[in-house]
């Protein structure tokens, strides 16, 4: 099975709109240690920040352990530990409107580690912030689709956090401001 090199590979995007953000609020969701605990990880999971270095060849690690029956459920059938170490080099710190880093595939059985880039940008624009997230494939059909599951339900859980401080931005300034939800458009 090849897996090609990530410029050979297919990519697929994702967008969120969420209103009323700033964008320096949401880059440092992606950014500090509070913020990416505070989300990141798909559902069914927490994360915990073990080192953050924000420059070009600096890394992320973290450890992200499966906490629902469910996510627990699906880790053991497939054979992999609750609890993996999970580390990301970033190849691209631009803020506060664009982050770059690269992970290592090496936790899928019986297949050979590679690596997967991912390019997130910020806009602000007069209404919020967009958020597009551009990811490469993975080595198949079937990871492409898990992974792309997996990042949706991770930003489910960076959609809820931004429409929670939204409610408490709007709640503290009498709600003068028009709510949107967050949008999804795929790519």
């Amino acid at each position: 099975m090849t897996t090609g090199s990530p410029s050979e590979r297919a990519q697929f995007s994702i967008k969120r709109t969420y209103a009323g953000a700033k964008i320096a609020e949401a880059w440092a969701l992606w950014t500090t240690k509070v913020g990416i605990e505070s989300w990141w990880g798909p559902e069914g999971f927490e994360v915990t920040v073990t080192a953050l270095d924000l420059r070009v060849g600096g890394e992320l690690v973290y450890r992200m352990t499966a906490v629902t029956p469910a996510q627990v459920a699906f880790m053991r059938k497939a054979g992999m530990p609750l609890t993996t170490e999970c580390r990301v080099i970033y190849t691209e710190v631009s803020p506060p409107g664009r982050l770059a880093y690269k992970t290592k595939a090496d936790f899928v059985p019986g297949v050979a580690p590679y690596e997967v880039g991912t390019v997130i940008v910020l806009k602000q624009v007069a209404d919020g912030v967009v958020l597009t997230i551009t990811f490469d494939a993975m080595h198949d059909g079937v990871w492409t689709e898990r992974a792309r599951a997996g990042h949706e339900s991770q930003l489910r859980k960076l959609d809820a956090l931004m429409s929670a401080r939204k409610k408490a931005m709007l709640s503290a300034s009498g709600g003068n401001s028009p709510a949107h939800a967050p949008e999804t458009r795929r790519s």
